[in-house]
C-alpha cells in the first residue's frame, strides 16, 4: 500500500474511542469524521462492523461506518449482534449469524484487537480494531486489504450476472452474497441509547451461499431473482473460507 502517510495526516481531525468488550459498555464523545480516513488502491477489501442498538459506545463507528462506505472500494457491512438485547433494548436490525459469524472469528483469533465485543469492525476476516478508531482500520487496510490472494468479477448479461473468480486459496472457500439496506434509522424507545434515532448503513439482511470455489479460473451465474431479497436495495459478493474464515474477495453487484 502507499497510501499509508496521507492517511494517518487526516486522523487529527478523528476521536478514536475505546470499545465495549461484551458484557461491559463504555460511553465516549466522538467528533464525527468528515472524509474518509482510508483510500484503497487495488481490489475492493470487506468491512464488517459489529454494532448494536443497545451499546452506548457504537454510534460513533455507525457514523464512521457511513463515511468509509462512500468509497465503493471498501465493502463495508452493518453487522448487529444479539448479545447486547439483555439489556432491555431488543435490536430490530440484529441477527443470530452475526453474533455466531463474530465468535467464530474471536475462536481462530484476528489480529489488531481480538475478542467479541462492539463497535468491532472487522477486516477481510483477518484484522479487527475498534469500529470508530479510523486509525485503527487504516492499518489493517493497509496490512490486510490486499492479503487475500483472488479476485472477484461481475459482468451483466441476458439472465443476470456471470461471476469470474481467479486466484488461489490455502483451502475450501465459498463464494456468498450478501443482500443489504443501505440506509436504516431506527429510533430506539429504551437502553442505553433509549430516546436516539441512530443511522444504520448496508445492515446485512440475508446472505446465500452461491457456490464453491478451489482455486484458479472459475464462472458462476446469479440470477437476477436472487437480488430480489425483501428489504434489500443493494448486494455484495464475499469469496471467503467457511466458518468465520479468512476473506478472499469481495465485490458490490448492484
Amino acid at each position: 500500500m502507499t497510501f499509508n502517510r496521507s492517511v494517518i495526516a487526516l486522523f487529527g481531525t478523528l476521536v478514536v474511542l475505546g470499545a465495549a468488550t461484551l458484557g461491559v459498555s463504555h460511553d465516549a464523545p466522538a467528533a464525527p469524521a468528515t472524509r474518509n480516513p482510508v483510500a484503497v488502491t487495488g481490489e475492493p477489501v470487506l468491512l464488517e462492523l459489529f454494532t448494536s442498538q443497545g451499546c452506548s459506545s457504537c454510534p460513533p463507528a455507525d457514523r464512521l461506518a457511513e463515511t468509509l462506505a462512500t468509497d465503493p472500494n471498501l465493502v463495508v457491512i452493518a453487522r448487529p449482534v444479539t448479545y447486547w438485547d439483555r439489556l432491555g433494548w431488543k435490536d430490530t436490525l440484529a441477527r443470530e449469524d452475526n453474533t455466531a459469524l463474530q465468535q467464530n472469528y474471536a475462536r481462530r483469533g484476528l489480529a489488531g484487537r481480538n475478542g467479541v465485543y462492539t463497535p468491532q469492525l472487522v477486516v477481510n476476516g483477518q484484522f479487527g480494531a475498534v469500529g470508530s478508531n479510523a486509525r485503527s482500520i487504516a492499518d489493517g487496510v493497509a496490512r490486510f486489504g490486499q492479503a487475500g490472494g483472488a479476485a472477484i468479477r461481475v459482468a451483466r448479461d441476458r439472465t443476470g450476472y456471470a461471476i469470474d473468480l481467479s486466484g488461489s486459496t490455502p483451502g475450501k472457500a465459498e463464494l456468498v452474497l450478501l443482500a443489504v439496506t443501505r440506509r436504516v434509522t431506527v429510533g430506539i424507545g429504551s437502553g442505553e441509547n433509549g430516546g436516539r434515532r441512530i443511522g444504520y448503513t448496508n445492515v446485512l439482511r440475508a446472505e446465500t451461499k452461491i457456490g464453491e470455489w478451489a482455486g484458479g479460473q472459475a464462472r458462476l451465474a446469479l440470477d437476477a431473482g436472487q437480488l430480489k431479497v425483501p428489504g434489500a436495495d443493494r448486494y455484495a459478493l464475499v469469496l471467503r473460507q467457511p466458518g468465520g474464515g479468512t476473506v478472499l474477495a469481495a465485490r458490490w453487484v448492484a
